[in-house]
């Protein structure tokens, strides 16, 4: 159980210069496209350089939750969060979370395949990022509207669901806290200020990945060697590719962007 049995089993490896390169190439499109890490870390590691899919998502988390501390303190410092809601998605995902570590501590003490669960949830949920990378232009605009005739107290029940969705996604998969989470809160806010939104869905992030990764580490999902070559890899990466965003037009990388999710979520999937 995940109760009781607390004590980390933290599988290591050797450094790996590769893990560094993968690193700084995922950092380099983070930078560039602002697509959330964990849809392009964790598909890597698990079929590029073979590892087991509950070992890839929990580094992933936890190399997650580093870098967007980084950014929510730089967003905090420019008043760019609205902790409103910060605090409804954490409503969602915090119990969502616990609930989801819960059932994979159950499934490793039974011996269920939960790498199978999670490589499924992952190729879906890969798939879903494709889609709203791609259409998130068309999306917001046809959407809002409709979500804005809620009325603001339904729209907060509707982000606390939202946060028990990507509670549920991050925990098993270490996706959707930011192509799928960014895309539902511009539809759902669609009169705030888009680094607003950016700087509140970074700041939900940290606590979302930093408990998710805490769970899988005490599950002994974590590789502490790998976790930090990618943090030493990624972090010059997400400079680089920052100053290139505005040298780049979203017109080429997005739909490479979207297609190479897509293919990569059905190559999960089958």
């Amino acid at each position: 159980m995940l109760v009781g049995n607390w004590l980390p089993r933290i599988p290591v490896l050797a450094f790996n210069p590769l893990y560094s390169i993968a690193g700084v190439l995922v950092g380099l499109l983070v930078g560039m496209t602002g697509v959330g890490g964990g849809s392009l870390m964790t598909p890597l590691l698990v079929l590029a350089f073979g590892f087991h899919p509950a070992t890839a998502v929990g580094t992933d988390l936890l190399y997650a939750s580093a870098t967007k501390t980084v950014g929510a303190g730089v967003h905090g410092l420019h008043g760019t969060i609205d902790w409103k809601v910060v605090r409804r998605l954490a409503y969602g995902s915090v119990p969502a979370t616990i609930l989801t570590l819960l059932f994979l501590s159950s499934a490793q003490e039974h011996a269920k395949n939960s790498g199978g669960v999670i490589t499924v949830t992952l190729g879906i949920a890969l798939v879903v990022t494709a889609v709203a990378t791609f259409f998130r232009s068309r999306l917001v605009p046809f959407m809002a509207p409709k979500f804005e005739r809620l009325g603001e107290a339904r729209i907060g029940y509707v982000t606390i669901a939202l946060g028990a969705v990507l509670g549920l996604l991050v925990s098993l998969t270490s996706v959707g806290a930011g192509a799928l989470g960014m895309t539902a809160l511009l539809m759902l806010y669609p009169h705030q200020a888009v680094n607003k939104l950016v700087g509140s869905d970074i700041a939900h992030a940290v606590p979302l990945t930093l408990l998710a990764g805490l769970g899988h580490w005490m599950l002994g999902s974590v590789n502490g060697s790998l976790l930090v070559s990618l943090l030493a890899g990624s972090i010059p990466g997400i400079i680089l590719g920052s100053l290139l965003a505005t040298r780049t037009s979203d017109k080429v990388l997005v739909p490479i962007l979207a297609a190479t999710l897509a293919v990569v979520g059905l190559k999960m999937l089958f």
